[in-house]
Protein backbone atom coordinates (compact mmCIF):
# COMPACT_ATOMS: atom_id res chain seq x y z
CA UNK A 1 0.00 0.00 0.00
CA UNK A 2 1.40 3.39 -0.97
CA UNK A 3 2.06 5.96 1.71
CA UNK A 4 -0.70 8.53 1.82
CA UNK A 5 -0.23 12.14 2.87
CA UNK A 6 -2.66 14.92 3.60
CA UNK A 7 -1.45 18.14 2.01
CA UNK A 8 -1.80 21.21 4.22
CA UNK A 9 -0.86 24.86 4.39
CA UNK A 10 0.23 26.68 7.54
CA UNK A 11 -0.80 30.33 7.92
CA UNK A 12 0.59 32.58 10.69
CA UNK A 13 3.15 29.79 10.97
CA UNK A 14 5.37 31.25 13.70
CA UNK A 15 8.13 28.80 14.60
CA UNK A 16 6.16 25.85 13.22
CA UNK A 17 4.13 24.55 16.15
CA UNK A 18 1.43 23.15 13.88
CA UNK A 19 3.99 21.66 11.51
CA UNK A 20 6.07 20.06 14.27
CA UNK A 21 2.93 18.61 15.84
CA UNK A 22 1.73 17.17 12.53
CA UNK A 23 5.22 15.88 11.71
CA UNK A 24 4.99 13.87 14.93
CA UNK A 25 1.94 12.13 13.50
CA UNK A 26 3.24 11.52 9.99
CA UNK A 27 0.97 11.28 6.93
CA UNK A 28 0.93 15.08 6.61
CA UNK A 29 2.93 17.15 4.14
CA UNK A 30 3.19 20.93 4.22
CA UNK A 31 2.91 22.49 0.75
CA UNK A 32 2.92 26.19 1.79
CA UNK A 33 3.63 28.30 4.87
CA UNK A 34 3.40 32.01 5.59
CA UNK A 35 4.96 33.97 8.44
CA UNK A 36 5.47 37.74 8.47
CA UNK A 37 7.71 38.03 11.58
CA UNK A 38 11.33 37.81 10.45
CA UNK A 39 12.61 36.14 13.61
CA UNK A 40 9.95 33.43 13.63
CA UNK A 41 10.39 32.90 9.88
CA UNK A 42 14.15 32.59 10.37
CA UNK A 43 13.73 29.87 13.01
CA UNK A 44 11.12 28.11 10.86
CA UNK A 45 13.48 27.96 7.89
CA UNK A 46 16.31 26.65 10.05
CA UNK A 47 14.28 23.82 11.55
CA UNK A 48 12.35 22.70 8.47
CA UNK A 49 14.87 23.61 5.77
CA UNK A 50 11.91 25.30 4.11
CA UNK A 51 11.68 29.07 3.74
CA UNK A 52 8.17 30.35 4.50
CA UNK A 53 6.52 33.05 2.43
CA UNK A 54 7.25 36.21 4.42
CA UNK A 55 4.89 38.51 2.54
CA UNK A 56 2.03 40.17 4.40
CA UNK A 57 -0.70 37.55 3.99
CA UNK A 58 -3.15 40.28 2.97
CA UNK A 59 -1.11 40.77 -0.21
CA UNK A 60 -0.87 37.10 -1.22
CA UNK A 61 -3.29 36.13 -4.01
CA UNK A 62 -5.17 32.95 -3.11
CA UNK A 63 -4.53 31.51 -6.55
CA UNK A 64 -0.79 31.46 -5.79
CA UNK A 65 -1.32 29.08 -2.88
CA UNK A 66 -1.04 25.35 -3.74
CA UNK A 67 -4.07 23.10 -3.53
CA UNK A 68 -4.43 21.41 -0.17
CA UNK A 69 -6.78 19.28 1.92
CA UNK A 70 -6.13 20.99 5.26
CA UNK A 71 -5.61 24.64 6.26
CA UNK A 72 -4.10 25.26 9.70
CA UNK A 73 -3.36 28.47 11.56
CA UNK A 74 -3.46 30.29 14.87
CA UNK A 75 -4.78 33.60 13.61
CA UNK A 76 -3.95 36.77 15.61
CA UNK A 77 -6.83 37.81 17.83
CA UNK A 78 -7.04 41.55 17.22
CA UNK A 79 -10.48 43.03 17.89
CA UNK A 80 -13.27 42.61 15.37
CA UNK A 81 -14.48 46.19 15.08
CA UNK A 82 -17.93 45.35 13.73
CA UNK A 83 -18.20 41.64 14.45
CA UNK A 84 -21.74 40.62 15.28
CA UNK A 85 -23.46 43.71 13.91
CA UNK A 86 -24.57 41.83 10.80
CA UNK A 87 -22.70 38.54 10.94
CA UNK A 88 -21.00 36.64 8.18
CA UNK A 89 -18.24 37.01 5.64
CA UNK A 90 -18.43 40.80 5.25
CA UNK A 91 -18.03 41.35 8.99
CA UNK A 92 -14.58 39.75 8.98
CA UNK A 93 -13.06 42.22 6.52
CA UNK A 94 -10.19 44.17 8.05
CA UNK A 95 -9.30 41.31 10.40
CA UNK A 96 -6.71 38.63 9.85
CA UNK A 97 -9.38 35.97 10.19
CA UNK A 98 -10.67 37.34 6.89
CA UNK A 99 -7.47 36.11 5.23
CA UNK A 100 -8.26 32.56 6.32
CA UNK A 101 -11.82 32.98 5.06
CA UNK A 102 -10.60 34.47 1.77
CA UNK A 103 -8.22 31.60 1.09
CA UNK A 104 -10.72 28.94 2.21
CA UNK A 105 -13.35 30.45 -0.11
CA UNK A 106 -10.99 30.21 -3.09
CA UNK A 107 -9.25 26.89 -2.36
CA UNK A 108 -12.04 24.99 -0.52
CA UNK A 109 -9.85 22.64 1.54
CA UNK A 110 -11.71 19.70 3.05
CA UNK A 111 -10.64 20.58 6.61
CA UNK A 112 -9.70 23.65 8.66
CA UNK A 113 -7.81 23.58 11.96
CA UNK A 114 -7.75 26.96 13.69
CA UNK A 115 -6.47 28.05 17.10
CA UNK A 116 -7.01 31.12 19.26
CA UNK A 117 -7.07 32.28 22.86
CA UNK A 118 -9.89 31.05 25.06
CA UNK A 119 -11.13 34.64 25.39
CA UNK A 120 -12.28 34.54 21.77
CA UNK A 121 -15.36 32.67 23.00
CA UNK A 122 -16.47 35.56 25.21
CA UNK A 123 -15.26 38.52 23.14
CA UNK A 124 -18.09 41.00 22.56
CA UNK A 125 -20.44 38.74 24.55
CA UNK A 126 -19.83 35.86 22.18
CA UNK A 127 -20.76 37.79 19.05
CA UNK A 128 -17.25 37.66 17.59
CA UNK A 129 -17.13 33.88 17.82
CA UNK A 130 -20.63 33.71 16.42
CA UNK A 131 -19.51 35.78 13.46
CA UNK A 132 -16.58 33.46 12.84
CA UNK A 133 -18.85 30.42 12.87
CA UNK A 134 -21.39 32.15 10.63
CA UNK A 135 -18.64 33.15 8.21
CA UNK A 136 -17.36 29.59 7.97
CA UNK A 137 -20.92 28.33 7.50
CA UNK A 138 -21.41 30.73 4.60
CA UNK A 139 -18.26 29.29 3.03
CA UNK A 140 -19.60 25.75 3.33
CA UNK A 141 -18.03 24.58 6.60
CA UNK A 142 -19.67 22.93 9.59
CA UNK A 143 -17.66 23.41 12.77
CA UNK A 144 -16.82 21.69 16.00
CA UNK A 145 -14.63 23.21 18.67
CA UNK A 146 -13.19 22.66 22.13
CA UNK A 147 -11.05 24.48 24.68
CA UNK A 148 -7.95 22.37 25.32
CA UNK A 149 -5.33 22.89 28.02
CA UNK A 150 -1.68 22.10 27.29
CA UNK A 151 -1.28 20.62 30.77
CA UNK A 152 -3.48 17.71 29.71
CA UNK A 153 -1.14 16.79 26.87
CA UNK A 154 2.13 16.01 28.58
CA UNK A 155 3.60 19.45 29.34
CA UNK A 156 3.40 21.24 32.72
CA UNK A 157 1.95 24.50 31.41
CA UNK A 158 -1.51 25.85 32.14
CA UNK A 159 -2.35 27.11 28.63
CA UNK A 160 -5.97 27.13 27.50
CA UNK A 161 -6.74 27.63 23.82
CA UNK A 162 -9.82 27.13 21.70
CA UNK A 163 -9.41 24.87 18.68
CA UNK A 164 -11.88 24.94 15.79
CA UNK A 165 -12.29 22.19 13.20
CA UNK A 166 -14.11 23.12 10.01
CA UNK A 167 -15.53 20.33 7.82
CA UNK A 168 -16.41 21.13 4.22
CA UNK A 169 -19.96 19.99 3.58
CA UNK A 170 -20.25 17.02 1.28
CA UNK A 171 -16.84 15.57 2.23
CA UNK A 172 -15.82 12.89 4.73
CA UNK A 173 -15.60 14.27 8.24
CA UNK A 174 -13.59 12.72 11.06
CA UNK A 175 -15.06 13.52 14.47
CA UNK A 176 -12.21 15.12 16.35
CA UNK A 177 -13.83 16.50 19.49
CA UNK A 178 -14.29 15.95 22.31
CA UNK A 179 -10.74 15.07 23.24
CA UNK A 180 -10.61 14.15 26.91
CA UNK A 181 -8.14 15.51 29.42
CA UNK A 182 -7.14 14.11 32.77
CA UNK A 183 -7.66 17.35 34.68
CA UNK A 184 -10.45 19.06 32.79
CA UNK A 185 -14.21 19.03 32.48
CA UNK A 186 -15.42 20.75 29.34
CA UNK A 187 -18.92 21.51 28.21
CA UNK A 188 -18.60 21.36 24.44
CA UNK A 189 -21.04 23.37 22.37
CA UNK A 190 -20.82 22.56 18.68
CA UNK A 191 -22.51 23.64 15.49
CA UNK A 192 -24.20 26.80 16.74
CA UNK A 193 -24.13 29.19 13.79
CA UNK A 194 -26.67 31.78 14.81
CA UNK A 195 -25.02 34.62 16.71
CA UNK A 196 -27.94 35.25 19.04
CA UNK A 197 -28.22 31.56 19.90
CA UNK A 198 -24.48 31.48 20.57
CA UNK A 199 -24.72 34.50 22.86
CA UNK A 200 -27.40 32.82 24.98
CA UNK A 201 -25.65 29.46 25.06
CA UNK A 202 -22.28 30.98 25.89
CA UNK A 203 -23.45 31.76 29.41
CA UNK A 204 -23.60 28.01 30.06
CA UNK A 205 -19.99 27.24 29.19
CA UNK A 206 -17.80 26.57 32.22
CA UNK A 207 -14.40 24.98 32.75
CA UNK A 208 -13.23 23.42 35.98
CA UNK A 209 -9.63 22.29 36.19
CA UNK A 210 -6.84 21.57 38.62
CA UNK A 211 -3.60 23.50 38.20
CA UNK A 212 -1.37 20.95 39.95
CA UNK A 213 2.03 20.78 38.34
CA UNK A 214 1.26 23.08 35.43
CA UNK A 215 3.07 26.11 34.09
CA UNK A 216 1.10 29.14 33.01
CA UNK A 217 0.68 29.85 29.31
CA UNK A 218 3.82 31.05 27.55
CA UNK A 219 3.25 34.62 26.33
CA UNK A 220 5.04 36.44 23.56
CA UNK A 221 7.39 38.29 25.88
CA UNK A 222 10.52 37.11 27.59
CA UNK A 223 9.52 34.00 29.45
CA UNK A 224 9.20 33.02 33.08
CA UNK A 225 11.22 31.76 36.00
CA UNK A 226 11.87 28.74 38.20
CA UNK A 227 13.51 27.94 41.56
CA UNK A 228 16.49 25.68 42.19
CA UNK A 229 16.01 23.75 45.47
CA UNK A 230 12.26 23.69 45.42
CA UNK A 231 10.24 24.79 42.40
CA UNK A 232 7.62 27.37 43.27
CA UNK A 233 6.18 29.06 40.18
CA UNK A 234 5.95 32.82 40.52
CA UNK A 235 5.00 35.91 38.54
CA UNK A 236 7.15 39.01 37.99
CA UNK A 237 10.55 37.75 39.18
CA UNK A 238 12.15 41.10 38.28
CA UNK A 239 9.88 43.21 40.49
CA UNK A 240 11.26 42.66 43.98
CA UNK A 241 10.20 46.19 44.91
CA UNK A 242 6.51 45.37 44.49
CA UNK A 243 5.80 42.50 46.80
CA UNK A 244 2.13 42.14 45.91
CA UNK A 245 2.98 41.73 42.23
CA UNK A 246 4.83 38.50 42.95
CA UNK A 247 2.24 35.73 42.96
CA UNK A 248 3.45 32.36 44.21
CA UNK A 249 2.10 28.88 43.76
CA UNK A 250 3.00 25.87 45.87
CA UNK A 251 6.06 23.72 45.34
CA UNK A 252 5.32 21.26 42.54
CA UNK A 253 2.39 23.20 41.09
CA UNK A 254 2.32 23.83 37.35
CA UNK A 255 3.82 27.01 36.01
CA UNK A 256 1.73 30.02 35.13
CA UNK A 257 1.05 30.48 31.43
CA UNK A 258 4.20 31.55 29.63
CA UNK A 259 4.08 35.05 28.21
CA UNK A 260 6.39 37.13 26.07
CA UNK A 261 7.28 39.71 28.72
CA UNK A 262 9.51 37.86 31.16
CA UNK A 263 6.94 37.77 33.92
CA UNK A 264 7.29 34.09 34.80
CA UNK A 265 9.79 32.69 37.25
CA UNK A 266 10.53 30.09 39.87
CA UNK A 267 11.70 30.40 43.44
CA UNK A 268 13.87 28.02 45.48
CA UNK A 269 12.79 29.60 48.71
CA UNK A 270 15.62 32.13 48.59
CA UNK A 271 16.24 33.22 45.02
CA UNK A 272 13.96 33.75 42.05
CA UNK A 273 15.04 33.23 38.47
CA UNK A 274 13.45 33.34 35.05
CA UNK A 275 12.65 30.26 33.06
CA UNK A 276 15.33 29.59 30.47
CA UNK A 277 14.54 29.47 26.73
CA UNK A 278 15.11 25.70 26.77
CA UNK A 279 12.60 25.31 29.61
CA UNK A 280 10.10 27.33 27.59
CA UNK A 281 10.74 25.14 24.56
CA UNK A 282 9.98 22.08 26.65
CA UNK A 283 6.80 23.68 27.99
CA UNK A 284 5.64 24.11 24.38
CA UNK A 285 6.65 20.61 23.29
CA UNK A 286 9.61 21.63 21.10
CA UNK A 287 13.03 19.91 21.16
CA UNK A 288 15.77 21.61 23.16
CA UNK A 289 17.40 24.43 21.23
CA UNK A 290 14.60 24.70 18.66
CA UNK A 291 14.67 28.51 18.75
CA UNK A 292 18.41 28.97 19.30
CA UNK A 293 19.27 29.49 15.62
CA UNK A 294 17.76 30.92 12.47
CA UNK A 295 18.64 31.59 8.84
CA UNK A 296 19.38 35.19 7.85
CA UNK A 297 18.57 36.88 4.53
CA UNK A 298 21.93 35.72 3.10
CA UNK A 299 21.30 32.10 3.97
CA UNK A 300 23.65 32.03 6.96
CA UNK A 301 22.93 30.27 10.24
CA UNK A 302 22.69 32.91 12.98
CA UNK A 303 22.06 32.93 16.71
CA UNK A 304 18.68 34.14 17.95
CA UNK A 305 18.56 36.43 20.99
CA UNK A 306 16.85 35.23 24.16
CA UNK A 307 14.36 38.08 23.84
CA UNK A 308 13.20 36.83 20.46
CA UNK A 309 13.25 33.21 21.60
CA UNK A 310 10.89 34.03 24.46
CA UNK A 311 8.64 36.07 22.22
CA UNK A 312 8.32 33.45 19.49
CA UNK A 313 7.73 30.69 22.03
CA UNK A 314 5.05 32.75 23.74
CA UNK A 315 3.26 33.10 20.41
CA UNK A 316 3.62 29.41 19.54
CA UNK A 317 1.06 26.64 19.76
CA UNK A 318 1.88 23.64 21.98
CA UNK A 319 2.98 20.89 19.62
CA UNK A 320 1.62 18.07 21.78
CA UNK A 321 -1.91 19.37 21.41
CA UNK A 322 -1.57 19.54 17.62
CA UNK A 323 -0.26 15.97 17.55
CA UNK A 324 -3.32 14.75 19.47
CA UNK A 325 -5.66 16.58 17.08
CA UNK A 326 -3.71 15.42 14.02
CA UNK A 327 -4.11 11.78 15.05
CA UNK A 328 -7.89 12.30 15.03
CA UNK A 329 -7.82 14.05 11.65
CA UNK A 330 -5.93 11.19 10.02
Amino acid sequence: MEDWYMRYIELFAGIGGFRKGLDNVGNFTCVYSNEFNKYAASIYERRFNDKPDTRDITTVPAEEIPDHELLVGGFPCQAFSIAGKRGGYEDTRGTLFFEIARIAKQKQPRLLLLENVKGLLSHDKGRTFGTILHTLSELGYDCEWQVLNSKDFGVPQNRERVFIIGHLRGTSRPEVFPIGGTNTKDIIVRGILDTETWRKRHEQIRRVHSTDGISPTIPTGTGGGVMTKIAIPTINPDREDIRQSRRFKEDGDPSYTLVSKFVNGVCDGVKIRRLTPVECERLQGFPDGWTSEGIDSKGNVVKVSDTQRYKTLGNAVTTNVITAIGERLI
